[in-house]
C-alpha cells in the first residue's frame, strides 16, 4: 500500500502548544506510519520549520539537527523567569530600562564562538535524567556548558517605551536563543524572557516551504502526500554528486568498497562525503576512505533505505 512506501522529508509549519513529540504522533496518525521522527527540537511555545523525516529519511534526522538554525525572537526586557520565557514563572524585576543603541550594542557582543549552559527547562540529560524533570521537582543540578556558535544576533525593532524587541538570529546546533536573550539582558545591566520564537529556517528549508496538518491531511485523502515528501539527497546539496556503473552499484549494494574508475565524479580527498547516485537514483551518503594498499575508495557511510 502507498502509506507503507511513503519515504522523504516532510516540513512542517509546527504550531504554538505542541512538542516536536507532539507532530511526530499526530503525523502518525495522519500517513499510518510507525517510522518518521523530527529533525531538531522545537518549544512548545515556538512556531516554524520543523523537518519531518518519514520512512528511510529517518536515518538522516540527525544530519538536519547537526545544521544551522535561523530564528526571529520576540523579548522582553525588565524580569526573568524560571524557564527564560514567558511560560515560566517570575523569579526576579528590574527597574532598569535600555535604549536601542544599547540592545543593539549588547546583541553583537554574542556573536561567534562561545560556550551556553543549557537551561534547567530543556530536554538535555544530566546523569541520564532529563533536567525539565529535576527543574519541575524544584531541583537544580550543574550543567557542562556546550560549544556554540552564533553567527547572526542582530537588532530587527525595540520600542522603548514597552521595553520590547526583535531580534534575528543564525546559530548552530544545541543554542538555547531563550538563554542567549536571558544573557544579554544579563548584559545590559537588567533582566530579560523571551516571548515569542519563530523559527524562520533550519539548514535549507525555509518557513515559505513548510505545511499545515490541515495542508497534509487533505494530501492523503487526495492520495497526493508523496508529492509533499522532499527528497533526502536535498539535505545534502553540499556534498559533491558521485554516480555509479553497473557495477559499482552491485559491489556498494552488498557493502564493498567501490573503486574510482566505477564512481564518476568521486572527490580525491580521504574522509570527503559525496552524494552517491545509480541511473540517477540516490542511493546513500558516501566516504572516501584510504585503502589498506594504498589509493583511495568508496565506501557506504549512510545508507537511507
Amino acid at each position: 500500500m502507498q502509506q507503507t512506501e511513503l519515504c522523504g522529508i516532510l516540513l512542517m509549519d509546527k504550531p504554538q502548544g505542541f512538542t516536536s513529540h507532539d507532530v511526530v504522533a499526530k503525523l502518525r496518525g495522519i500517513l499510518h506510519t510507525r517510522r518518521i521522527g523530527h529533525g531538531g527540537t522545537l518549544d512548545p511555545m515556538a512556531t516554524g520549520v520543523l523537518p519531518v523525516f518519514v520512512g528511510g529519511a529517518t536515518k538522516a534526522a540527525d544530519f538536519a539537527a547537526a545544521q544551522d538554525k535561523e530564528y526571529v525572537a520576540g523579548f522582553t526586557l525588565g524580569y526573568e523567569t524560571d524557564t527564560q520565557d514567558v511560560t515560566g514563572q517570575t523569579l526576579r524585576r528590574s527597574g532598569r530600562t535600555a535604549t536601542r543603541d544599547e540592545v543593539a550594542q549588547a546583541a553583537a557582543r554574542f556573536l561567534g564562538a562561545q560556550q551556553q549552559v543549557p537551561p534547567m527547562y530543556s530536554a538535555v540529560k544530566v546523569n541520564g535524567q532529563k533536567l525539565y524533570d529535576l527543574a519541575r521537582k524544584g531541583k537544580e543540578v550543574e550543567r557542562p556548558a556546550r560549544d556554540i556558535f552564533v553567527q547572526e544576533m542582530s537588532l530587527a525593532d525595540f520600542d522603548e517605551d514597552t521595553q520590547q524587541g526583535t531580534l534575528r538570529l543564525r546559530v548552530s546546533k544545541g543554542t538555547y536563543v531563550r538563554t542567549l536573550v536571558h544573557d544579554m539582558g544579563v548584559s545590559l545591566g537588567t533582566l530579560a524572557v523571551m516571548h515569542s520564537l519563530v523559527r524562520t529556517r533550519a539548514g535549507a528549508y525555509p518557513l515559505d516551504a513548510c505545511h499545515t496538518f490541515d495542508a497534509v491531511e487533505r494530501a492523503m485523502q487526495d492520495g497526493t502526500v508523496q508529492d509533499l515528501l522532499l527528497p533526502v539527497d536535498g539535505l545534502f546539496a553540499e556534498y559533491p554528486a558521485v554516480t555509479l556503473t553497473d557495477e559499482g552499484a552491485e559491489r556498494i549494494a552488498r557493502g564493498a568498497v567501490v573503486f574510482p574508475r566505477q564512481a564518476a565524479g568521486m572527490p580525491e580527498t580521504e574522509s570527503a562525503l559525496c552524494r552517491v547516485y545509480h541511473q540517477k537514483q540516490f542511493l546513500l551518503l558516501g566516504q572516501v576512505r584510504v585503502l589498506n594498499k594504498g589509493g583511495l575508495g568508496l565506501f557506504v557511510y549512510k545508507n537511507f533505505k
